[in-house]
This record gives structure tokens, C-alpha cells and sequence, in this order.
């Protein structure tokens, strides 16, 4: 990813505090577009919750849109090259391996960094939805940018292992399978509300013991 090479390159040349400070302006940055949204928050409000000047801001970003575009990069690069690297090390075990397993490799990075950001209330996971189910241009762009290459990687993996399961249908497979994700990614406490107290969603564990025979189930339902 050009964008986030960039991004990191801009802080590497300034030193441990100003990377920091770079680190609180986007962790910042995330709290106050998931609760103002896009075109709600400023980079005067942003300023205010990082503690830094307004003007070091736009040291590190010229625009809302580059510092908006360096928060989606810095989050999803984790997720998905982790989701990448765990994809490939399932073909180099095993030429066919099951489709439980790569479930679970779609979704475990996902649900994990969901628990791990649970503290500023899934600011990412809300952002995360708010962006991918936008029909705006730009909004698009970083999808396809950003989530649509790993993406093509796991309708592909389905489609190879499950020889039944026509393209068309694997694409319709992920589609489903990614909804469910980014609605368990955000913790909203509605899961431990409507079970009083029964289901766990602050445990990886528990939850992709649900997701994936779930998923797969759906996923082998679509097979010709």
C-alpha cells in the first residue's frame, strides 16, 4: 500500500515524539469521525481530544480526507496482512484445506481487533461499517483500495475449495460472511443485553466457535 508507506515514512524522519504525537492525532481522529461522522468532525475537534495544535495536524495531513484515509490505512493493513498471511500459510500446509479453517482466518484478525479497540467503544469497527456500506464515491474508492483486494483472495480460496460453489456464489458467500464480521467487530453490548449475561463477545475464542459452523454452513448451502 503506496498510501501507508507514505503515511509511516512522514513520521519515521521526526523522531520517537513526534510519532507519538502522530499516533494520538489518529487515535483521536478515530473516536471523533465515529461519533461525528465524516463531514461532522473537524480538525479543530480532533485537535482538542489529541491535545496537540490544530496546525500540527495539518503538518501530518494537509486535508480531513489524507488524515481520515491514514486512519483507515493504519487499522486495516494490520487486519488484512494478517488475514493474507494466514490465507497462504493454509495453501503451503495443505493444497486443499478446509473451509473452517479459512473461515476462521477471515475472520479471527477481525474479531480480535474488535475486542482489542472494545475501550473507545469500537470507534474502527463503526467506521469500518459506516465506510464499506456507504454508496458514496469516494467512501467506495477506499474500499476498493483498501478491503477489496484481500477480499478477492478469500472468494477465490471458496472457490477453489469448494468446487460446487460456483464464482457468483462465492462472491455472494463473502458478501454475507463480511456482514456478519463487521457486526460482531463493533462491541455494543446488545449480544450480553438480549442473552442476559449467557453469550460472551469479549472472547475470540467463544465467538468464532459460533461464527465459523455458522458461515460454513451458509457457505455449503450455496453450493450447485
Amino acid at each position: 500500500m503506496q498510501q501507508s508507506t507514505q503515511y509511516q515514512s512522514e513520521t519515521s524522519t521526526s523522531g520517537a515524539a513526534s510519532e507519538t504525537r502522530y499516533e494520538t492525532i489518529l487515535n483521536a481522529s478515530e473516536i471523533v469521525f465515529a461519533h461525528s461522522g465524516y463531514k461532522g468532525a473537524t480538525m479543530r475537534e480532533i485537535a482538542e481530544r489529541a491535545g496537540v495544535a490544530q496546525g500540527l495536524i495539518h503538518y501530518h495531513f494537509k486535508t480531513k480526507e489524507d488524515l481520515f484515509e491514514a486512519m483507515v490505512v493504519r487499522r486495516s493493513a494490520h487486519i488484512n496482512e494478517q488475514r493474507a498471511h494466514s490465507l497462504a500459510l493454509l495453501f503451503e500446509e495443505d493444497q486443499n484445506p478446509m473451509l473452517e479453517s479459512i473461515v476462521e482466518a477471515l475472520f479471527r484478525p477481525t474479531i480480535v481487533a474488535g475486542i482489542n479497540q472494545a475501550g473507545d467503544g469500537g470507534a474502527f469497527a463503526r467506521i469500518l461499517v459506516s465506510t464499506a456500506s456507504s454508496a458514496g464515491e469516494w467512501e467506495q474508492m477506499l474500499t476498493e483500495k483498501y478491503y477489496d483486494p484481500i477480499a478477492r483472495q478469500y472468494i477465490a480460496a471458496l472457490s477453489k475449495i469448494e468446487p460446487r460453489l460456483s464464482h457468483e456464489n462465492a462472491v455472494w458467500a463473502y458478501m454475507f460472511a463480511i456482514g456478519v464480521g463487521m457486526t460482531m467487530m463493533a462491541k455494543t453490548g446488545r449480544t450480553v443485553r438480549l442473552s442476559d449475561g449467557l453469550c460472551d463477545d469479549g472472547n475470540a475464542d467463544i465467538m468464532l466457535s459460533k461464527i465459523v459452523p455458522f458461515i460454513c454452513a451458509g457457505i455449503r448451502a450455496l453450493t450447485d
